[in-house]
């Protein structure tokens, strides 16, 4: 695929990040495209490798044809292109911003080269289709007449959602918040995923019948027994909204909040909201701590820079990631090395660090004055060898390393432990497995007859993509139910 000398011929080039001064002053998107034939060159490097690993279950989650859409871009046929995308990902234009790129982890060249640039290519590819018409709405010839609610408009739920409106079926996407997208509209910050590109698809959505109702609380202002018996399946894609809290002193103080109390507010105002004073999270000439390596982390703080943050500091519990693969760590696996994003770049820059995390630091207790959070009491840890048996490390402290640091606001973004059980969970009176996620069958059934669940909500935070496709599968196996037979496929890797 590709050219045949093309790994041979270029190099590994990605598009080059706006100005970091620039960028910390708007919310737009932090990269620029390449031209069109930057794509090309970047499709011929795609090897005819035989076996190609990156759409293998190591790689790709939804099993994309990554060779054969790279070679149609190389080959500047992009209608071809985007059909073959379009067969196994409802939605390029999310995961071609927001993916982590297993499948460029898995890259056989990426054995000993760098890899192919396949996720900038994937975004190339959506934005093409739109751009030319290729991708449009699609209404089903006829209707089936069978009715599906999907509780939740994330990723999961949309291309749930996407998938049986394809095959006939009327379905309507119940969602809390007063519009729709769930976390690619409220989670993910606009600088790494324009709001826009959602609405637009949900636009197209609409446009092919699909139903959304927003300000729906599934088991709050909502009765999830009431959609049981108005629905002929219902579908829950909730996510995992339950964050991972840090049980230390001073834990209640003013200015500690987790992530998801802060993100959504600032998503929210570019789109136009107003947020209550009392209510308001700001990082306005502040001391930000943010708690939390991965990627919320690093929302909080590209998020924190944009409001004109005072300092920011970001704390990681876990040891540095190494610079390249260890033993344990092979090709094919996601390769768990140090990586820079574009908020830690514009952090460096800004602050004129090297690194502006801190790693192996843990939180003893949170201090303050009249209610309000104003330092953090730290200490340094190391980590012993792993247990033969576990794979765990014993985590000690290290004597005489403790320190004080003067905060403003701590933001806590150590990830998800399972969906809300409250409220829509507990009226269904729904099976959870050993760590309280939606416990379900190979079909995706819940425990609770004609009720499927897909996405976080089932297999815990995970990625976007897994979320698609978790979705289709979901999808497929309701069809199934529903009809007693389906056209809808398989998604590769949840047979």
């Amino acid at each position: 695929m590709g050219a045949i000398k093309g790994f041979m011929e270029y190099g590994r080039e990605t598009p080059s990040g706006r100005p970091v001064e620039e960028r910390l002053k708007d919310q737009k998107e932090c990269y620029t495209p390449f031209p069109e034939e930057k794509y090309k060159e970047q499709g011929a490097r795609c090897m005819d490798c035989g076996v190609p690993f990156c759409q293998s279950e190591a790689g790709c989650p939804l099993g994309n044809l990554i060779p054969d859409w790279n070679d149609m871009v190389y080959r500047g046929r992009y209608r071809e292109a985007v059909k073959l995308l379009q067969n196994t990902n409802n939605f390029p234009e999310f995961t071609g911003r927001v993916c982590p790129a297993p499948c460029e982890g898995a890259c056989v060249l990426g054995i000993s080269e760098p890899a192919v640039t396949i996720c900038k290519i994937e975004e190339m590819i959506a934005e093409v289709g739109f751009e030319k018409g290729f991708i449009k709405p699609n209404r089903p010839e006829s209707r089936t007449g069978k009715k599906i609610a999907v509780v939740g408009s994330g990723p999961a739920g949309m291309a749930c959602a996407d998938q049986l409106n394809s095959v006939g079926h009327e379905v309507t996407v119940f969602e809390k918040e007063n519009r729709v997208g769930g976390l690619l509209m409220y989670g993910i910050p606009h600088f790494k995923l324009d709001k826009e590109v959602v609405k637009r698809r949900i636009n197209v959505m609409e446009e092919s019948g699909v139903i959304f109702k927003t300000g729906v609380n599934v088991g709050v202002n909502k009765s999830a027994n009431e959609l049981k018996i108005e629905f002929d399946s219902v579908v829950l894609c909730g996510g995992s909204q339950k964050p991972r809290d840090i049980l230390v002193e001073g834990r209640e103080l003013e200015g500690v909040h987790f992530a998801m109390d802060f993100l959504p507010q600032q998503n929210k105002r570019n789109e136009g909201d107003t947020i209550p004073d009392e209510v308001t999270i700001t990082a306005k000439d502040k001391n930000v701590l943010i708690i939390g390596g991965g990627d919320t982390g690093s929302d909080c703080l590209g998020t924190s820079l944009r409001q004109g943050a005072k300092n920011v500091y970001q704390f990681e519990l876990l040891p540095e990631p190494p610079l390249e693969r260890n033993d344990n760590n092979p090709w094919p696996q996601w390769p768990k090395v140090f990586r820079v994003s574009s908020s830690h770049e514009e952090a460096n820059e800004r602050e004129g660090k090297d690194k502006i995390t801190e790693y192996c630091v843990s939180t003893k207790k949170f201090s303050g004055q009249d209610g309000k959070v104003s330092k953090i009491h730290g200490v340094k840890i190391e980590f012993g060898y792993p247990d033969p048996k576990t794979g765990n490390s014993q985590m000690t402290e290290v004597p005489g390393s403790e320190f004080e640091l003067d905060v403003d606001l701590v933001l806590l973004a150590m990830g998800f432990v399972h969906p809300i059980h409250e409220g829509m969970l507990v009226e269904l009176g729904m099976d959870l497995d050993a760590r309280g996620n939606v416990a379900c069958d190979d079909t995706k059934m819940t425990s609770v007859d004609g009720v499927f669940v897909a996405g976080d909500m089932s297999r815990g935070q995970s990625l976007v993509v897994w979320a698609i496709a978790e979705g289709r599968e979901a999808a497929r196996s309701v069809d199934l139910h529903l009809m007693g037979e389906t056209q809808l496929p398989h998604s590769q890797f949840l047979k």
